[in-house]
């Protein structure tokens, strides 16, 4: 009888924690350029070094990134992909700030298309964030790998009950799905291994940060009761709606005051609304867009006050999520720093729509499943 070969496999496989390594990078890299453009700002753009020297933020923001690359290459513990994804994200938040400078012959940092730059590469972080969060383990290999990865754990004597039976339900799952004998067998060891009576467990301890959740949510259901998170969304929504609207007034004040397109431009050019004429177009599509985004945060403004929380609050979210994706990239090219700030409460409120619907919808539209289940058993 011919022995079982099974062919050799390099396919990659996600890691266990991706989508959380991911997060901690964004978090990272929005906050550094944030941080960064905002002591320029107030600080009046210094220069570190003198002379003929000019130590750019983005050769620390490449240290940073050659520090974080060396990392795994270098150390097997798990604390080393949290401390990789940190620094990536400080340093992607360093390196692309100053993309203007390498866009431009007379290295201008305040080029207007760096900000939308710096926006599209952070939506594209989160468009793969979001797509490798989606991503589940299901082929016996991934469960294989993510397992071994876990039982670090106990090597370090840091395994705890939960761990451990996530690592059992992984093995369990390898044993009833795998193709390969060696994997099988492999699966049977391990979870002979950690139901060993021998095997030593720890009493988990709730990270330092635990305690400051524990009273950010007393307050929270202390001070934010539903009718004052219900005004809170819908006046936020209100108003990104009515300033959104409130945009298309420079260049209706120009049309009705002009005559000709020329005209017009000249206008806007001198209230400093555009900088060329060659802006113009960019300026018209921006108002566009952000006209239709406007009108849709009025209207779930709107249904919210009006009762009608569950379309309000969808809506809502999706107009913020499309001024997030789109509109922004087209504000920040014409006021980059004004719009930084807008986003962070746009987000901000986007935050609050969700926590909402968490808080309060979800509740209720599990209360309606169950009276409607109760009503049909009872018919």
């Amino acid at each position: 009888m011919e022995a079982f070969a099974p062919r050799m496999v390099r396919r990659p496989v996600k890691e266990a924690d991706a989508e959380h390594y991911l997060l901690l990078m964004l978090l990272s890299f929005a906050a550094t350029v944030i941080i960064v453009r905002a002591y320029l700002k107030l600080a009046g753009f210094p220069q570190v070094g003198g002379g003929e020297l000019h130590i750019a933020h983005l050769l620390w923001g490449g240290l940073l990134l050659f520090i974080g690359t060396l990392l795994p290459l270098i150390f097997a513990n798990r604390w080393v992909h949290r401390a990789t994804a940190l620094l990536s994200g400080v340093g992607v938040g360093l390196f692309i700030d100053e993309v203007g400078k390498f866009i431009t012959k007379n290295n201008d940092y305040f080029y207007p298309a760096a900000a939308p730059i710096i926006y599209s590469v952070f939506l594209i972080t989160v468009l793969l964030y979001l797509q490798v969060r989606r991503q589940q383990a299901t082929d016996a290999r991934s469960e294989l790998y993510h397992a071994l990865d876990d039982l670090t754990e106990a090597i370090d004597n840091d395994l705890d009950q939960r761990e451990r039976a996530e690592i059992e339900a992984s093995l369990l799952r390898v044993s009833l799905s795998a193709d390969s004998p060696d994997q099988t067998r492999l699966a049977a060891v391990l979870l002979e291994f950690i139901h060993s009576p021998e095997l030593h467990l720890v009493t988990p301890q709730p990270p330092f940060y635990a305690p400051w959740i524990t009273k950010a949510k007393e307050i929270e259901a202390r001070l934010s009761t539903r009718p004052l998170h219900r005004a809170l969304v819908a006046i936020g929504l209100s108003l990104f709606g009515l300033l959104a609207l409130a945009d298309l007034l420079p260049i209706l004040s120009a049309l009705i005051s002009t005559r000709s397109l020329e005209q017009m431009t000249a206008q806007l050019v001198q209230g400093g609304i555009i900088t060329s004429t060659s802006g113009l177009l960019w300026y018209i599509a921006r108002l566009i867009l952000e006209a239709m985004v406007g009108l849709l945060l009025l209207a779930a403004g709107i249904m919210i006050v009006a009762g009608r929380e569950q379309q309000g609050t969808r809506l809502g979210a999706f107009g913020l999520l499309l001024y997030l994706l789109t509109v922004n990239l087209l504000v920040l090219y014409f006021d980059q720093y004004a719009t930084f700030v807008v986003t962070v409460l746009q987000f901000a409120l986007f935050l609050a729509v969700i926590r909402y619907q968490h808080r309060f919808l979800q509740q209720r539209d599990a209360v309606l499943k169950l009276s409607n289940i109760f009503h049909y058993e009872s018919r």
